[in-house]
């Protein structure tokens, strides 16, 4: 054989086991479930709306998306199974955010509602008028009609106002029932340290502080950013028996 002369070297496949393969695929599964669950505990993760208690804010059948990121950067998982841990940027929401937390009364049920009082605040109802620190929130009644016309059929027969409001920077629309005068007033009180008062824009549908109390800070998942998609099908709602998509719902900012 001359210095010239090519040399041809022939490459042999590396045949992997078919316990081999199984192996790698779990391996490959295993790890897109651990970014996918690392990206929901930290980031962003989906809901689905299943009660009308933010009505008209947010729809039953709505899905929206949350931002986990919104009151502070915490260690994947850390909620999971105890209370979150904050590596940066914790901060408290704001009156008027629409939040996700854990239901104080059982943790493994997650809520969805407005802030309303932050700490230090003190908060009276009266009349279903709501106060904070004495004063106001401002509002003012709209017609009811394009609303109506969306309404969830549940909610279609009673006698339903509809307010403007504005709750910290935020202006959203809340109902009520001229009929039901179960909650109009609630006694003042001052929103402890760490702690926060909610409430349902559906007012008078609502379980919510006024019942249970406040929700703590380290209950609070995040803050509701948008509605993804909207539907109600009868495996997913046991009060309807037709399929309802609310596709113009779809993109919706949640304020």
């Amino acid at each position: 054989m001359s210095e010239n002369q090519d040399i041809k070297t022939a490459t042999v496949p590396i045949v992997l086991s078919k316990k081999e393969k199984v192996i790698k695929e779990i391996k490959s599964i295993g790890l897109i479930l651990l970014v996918v669950m690392t990206f929901r505990s930290v980031f962003f993760e989906p809901f689905r709306i299943p009660s009308g208690s933010m009505i008209p804010t947010l729809m039953i059948g709505d899905f929206i998306l949350v931002n986990k990121m919104s009151f502070g950067f915490k260690v994947p998982f850390s909620d999971w199974f105890s209370d979150p841990i904050y590596l940066f940027g914790k901060k408290n929401p704001s009156r008027g955010d629409v939040v996700v937390f854990k239901y104080p009364k059982d943790p493994d049920i997650n809520f969805i509602k407005r802030v309303v009082g932050i700490p230090g605040d003190t908060v009276e109802i009266k009349n279903k008028i709501v106060y904070i620190n004495s004063e106001p929130l401002k509002a003012s009644e709209i017609p009811g009609n394009e609303i109506m016309e969306d309404m969830d059929e549940k909610f279609k027969d009673h006698k339903l106002k509809f307010f403007n409001y504005e709750t910290g920077t935020h202006r959203h629309i809340i109902q009520e029932d001229s009929e039901n005068y179960f909650k109009v007033d609630f006694e003042k009180v001052t929103v402890p340290a760490g702690q926060f008062f909610v409430m349902g824009d559906n007012r008078d549908f609502s379980l919510d502080s006024r019942y249970w109390g406040f929700v703590p800070h380290q209950y609070i998942k995040g803050a509701a950013l948008l509605v993804w998609f909207s539907m109600i099908a009868p495996l997913l709602n046991e009060e309807t028996t037709t399929l309802k998509l609310r596709p113009w719902r779809i993109g919706k900012l949640i304020n």
